[in-house]
Parts: C-alpha cells; sequence; structure tokens
C-alpha cells in the first residue's frame, strides 16, 4: 500500500513506478482526502481491509504511514509538522500534482485545516510499542530540501531505524529502484 504526500495522489509516478517494479503484487493507493482525520480513517480501513505486506508513504503520507501501528511501514522524508508546512506558501487555492480519481484538480488550504494538523501531530507519536519500533524503517534524503525530521524519527524510533538514501525529498525511478524496491523486498521476506 502506498500513501502519497501533500496535493498529490494515488495515481503519482511512485505508484506507476511501484507497479511496475511489484508487477505480480497488487499495489493499492488511496486518493486521500485533504482533512487529516478523514485520510487517517480511511487509512486504517484500509489497513484493516487490505491488510497490507508493506505501507510506504512519502512527506505527509509518511507522516500519517507512522501512525498505522502493528504493520511494516516504510516512511520517505516523512513531514511530521505539516501544519507549519502548510503555512509556509501553501495557503489557499491549491492544484493537484498528479490525476485523481474524483476528478478534483484543486484543492483550498485555510487556517481551520491547519488547526486540524495541529491538532493530529500533538498525539502522532502516541502508543509506539517496542515490537511497533521493529516494524518501522525511515528513509531520508541527504539532499532533501523541503523537511528534515530525522532526529525527531531516530529520537521516537531509534538511530537504527533511520537510514539516509542519495536523493531529494521527492522520490525518482532511480531512487525507487535502488532504494525502495530491495527495502521492499526485504520485508517481504521478513513477513513471509
Amino acid at each position: 500500500m502506498y500513501v502519497h504526500g501533500f496535493a498529490s495522489s494515488g495515481s503519482s509516478g511512485t505508484v506507476m513506478a511501484l507497479r511496475r517494479h511489484f508487477m505480480g503484487w497488487r499495489v493499492v493507493a488511496p486518493d486521500l482526502p485533504v482533512d487529516p482525520f478523514e485520510a487517517m480513517e480511511l487509512l486504517h480501513r484500509m489497513v484493516d481491509e487490505e491488510r497490507p505486506a508493506v505501507v510506504i508513504g512519502t512527506s505527509m503520507g509518511g507522516m500519517y504511514t507512522q501512525q498505522l501501528r502493528g504493520v511494516r511501514r516504510i516512511i520517505v522524508n516523512p513531514s511530521f509538522e505539516m501544519s507549519r508546512s502548510l503555512l509556509f506558501g501553501k495557503m489557499g487555492r491549491n492544484k493537484y500534482t498528479s490525476k485523481r480519481r474524483d476528478g478534483a484538480t484543486e484543492f483550498r488550504v485555510d487556517k481551520a485545516l491547519v488547526e486540524r494538523f495541529k491538532l493530529m501531530e500533538k498525539n502522532q507519536f502516541d502508543g509506539i510499542t517496542e515490537e511497533d519500533k521493529k516494524l518501522v524503517t525511515g528513509l531520508f534524503g541527504d539532499k532533501d530540501p523541503v523537511v528534515h525530521f530525522r532526529p525527531l524519527m531516530a529520537s521516537m524510533y531509534g538511530e537504527e531505524r533511520c537510514l539516509w538514501f542519495n536523493g531529494e525529498h521527492r522520490l525518482n525511478d532511480t531512487v525507487v529502484k535502488t532504494v525502495l524496491v530491495p527495502l521492499i523486498n526485504d520485508m517481504l521476506v521478513q513477513n513471509s
């Protein structure tokens, strides 16, 4: 299962790349609601229904994926403070960067939405158990100009759960092929 980042969708380039690399597997990738609590409700329901072997989330999707306790997950350049990110250049009307199933092409960010993210962020690390720490791997681009939450991730999950990759905030085909796919394969072997 793949959880997209801000202003993206379940048909992003990363999803397409994952589907090419895992042709024998079903890659589930929902379009997330803009509201963070609605997004988490959808993701919890999908995890219960789909029983994914691995959940991968990038950026905002990494923040959501981190909260899906009890399932193997990879969080890539997680944006643990979306409320702050939204205040800097994302207020008002925004365009989606990839096609959504519902046909929506834009959405609004307002103060009420920022407050919803703040509420979620307060409790996003609640309930992490020692067993759960073993289920999470964080991937961090060494040239990411957008978010820098590796120290926070390390403090919550342990330094050994945080890996660097040669890249930026967004994943490209090379990083998907050389970093993400091998990590997913390792997790699938551990899951069997």
